[in-house]
């Protein structure tokens, strides 16, 4: 890795996790009636093809200091009673408002800690779920375990509910940068769960990896990436870790700035991981993932269905994704809806029998065409420009040191990502960011780029 370029690109910008990003969504946010409409547009425009449900599980029992999530840290089980009567309601308010029974085409269970919930009321959340809905075919369930707590009895619970797919949080196996985060959690606990997974006869197990933690070096890099191939997982999330210590309540404040990786220091790490996961015949997916030839992300890549959203990649995008619970996010291809990020406020918004939606944004045609274009490049690492001339040169000129050093090439309106520029790429869709280039940010918003 060029040292040079990492330095040179390595500035804040956005995961493209939705496109406009969050701080740059409508200051007058969306009101209950464009949600409601643009939801029920999309809806019937993609009956056949299903919806994605995310549920979000915000409970843990501790604090892991690297996290950015909304949770709630507790060890009291009788929160989860009245979330779950909650998240119920919610989904009933949805139901109601949507024009025929909704077909499911995928639930993701985040957190928070999933597995902070007991089996039973687990069951009951994903037994009253799809009590009112249908499945589509081919469907897909999946969700977060931790290591230290998901038992075999939730293992299997939902496996027989219907979830296929299991994603561990494992981050790094050294006791230095395990205490740095406060997540203790020995080799053992993981390949006790992953060996359960595959028992019970999960077909797509993923392991979370992240690199730039605290005290991470590359003794300690190679070290979990050899424990990692010795279970063999059918995906790998790489993530940088996105150091954003600005944002109130994330717990990032755990350690000491000198104790994170620096800019080719932390590249380095990741450098090392793509090698390990490649002689152990890993293919890249996007940007951050790995996955074996014969899990379903890599072929949605080949036969291009790979699809991003506030989920991260999944194999089979939907036009309609609801989020339920505290902070979920829901989108519906025109419009974004967050839900109230205070438990309590959520609470009291569906009990009210309102959706609790407390801001969101209604993508115009700009919106919607730039949003194709980041897709096209976070999915497929190429895209073909739709719009007009002179918003193409300006993007152009927002790509020519990338061009110049073999980043991305262009050719007439098609842009695309080279190998060598797969590392960068979220600084390709940074060039396409009309919204990012209108306003700059007046404060820290985003993590670094590399």
């Amino acid at each position: 890795m060029n040292i040079d370029l990492i330095r040179k690109y390595n500035v804040p910008g956005p995961r493209y996790t939705s496109y406009p990003t969050v701080p740059y969504w409508s200051k007058e946010g969306i009101n209950p009636k464009e949600w409601k409409s643009t939801l029920t547009r999309a809806f019937q425009e993609s009956r056949d093809e299903g919806i994605s449900l995310y549920i979000h599980l915000p409970f843990c029992e501790s604090l892991c200091t690297f996290c950015g999530c909304h949770k709630k840290i507790t060890k009291r089980h009788e929160v989860e009673d009245p979330y779950i009567k909650t998240v119920l309601k919610e989904w009933k308010l949805y139901t109601e408002l949507l024009p025929g029974t909704p077909k499911i085409k995928e639930i993701h269970l985040g957190g928070g800690t999933p597995t902070f919930f007991s089996t039973g009321n687990l069951e009951r959340l994903i037994e009253g779920v799809l009590s009112k809905a249908e499945l589509a075919e081919n469907y897909g369930f999946s969700f977060e375990g931790h290591p230290n707590n998901t038992t075999k009895e939730h293992l299997q619970t939902l496996y027989d509910l219907g979830f296929r797919r299991v994603s561990y949080g494992v981050q790094d196996y050294d006791p230095k940068v395990q205490l740095a985060i406060n997540r203790i959690q020995p080799f053992e606990n993981v390949k006790r769960v992953h060996d359960w997974s595959k028992e019970i006869g999960y077909t797509s197990i993923n392991h979370d990896l992240v690199f730039g933690l605290p005290h991470q070096n590359l003794e300690g890099i190679e070290n979990t990436i050899n424990k990692t191939n010795e279970l063999r997982p059918d995906r790998i999330a790489f993530y940088s870790y996105a150091h954003v210590p600005w944002m109130k309540g994330n717990g990032q404040r755990g350690f000491n700035e000198a104790d994170i990786p620096k800019d080719d220091e932390k590249r380095a790490l990741y450098e090392l991981g793509k090698r390990m996961f490649y002689d152990q015949d890993y293919v890249e997916i996007g940007m951050d993932h790995f996955a074996l030839k014969s899990d379903s992300l890599y072929q949605a890549m080949q036969n291009g269905t790979l699809h991003r959203n506030f989920m991260g990649y999944t194999a089979g995008a939907t036009k309609v994704m609801i989020g339920l619970g505290m902070s979920a996010i829901s989108d519906s291809w025109y419009s974004f809806a967050q839900n109230e990020k205070d438990l309590k406020d959520y609470e009291a918004r569906v009990e009210a029998g309102k959706l609790p939606v407390f801001r969101g944004h209604l993508l115009d045609h700009s919106d919607l065409m730039i949003r194709r274009q980041i897709l096209n490049i976070m999915c497929r690492f190429e895209t073909e420009w739709e719009g007009s001339d002179q918003d193409f040169r300006e993007i152009k000129d927002r790509l020519s040191g990338l061009e110049e050093d073999g980043l991305v090439e262009i050719a007439g309106r098609k842009v695309s990502v080279t190998e060598k520029g797969i590392p960068f790429v979220r600084n390709a869709c940074m060039a396409f960011d009309m919204k990012l280039h209108e306003r700059t940010p007046e404060k820290p918003t985003f993590s670094k780029t590399v």
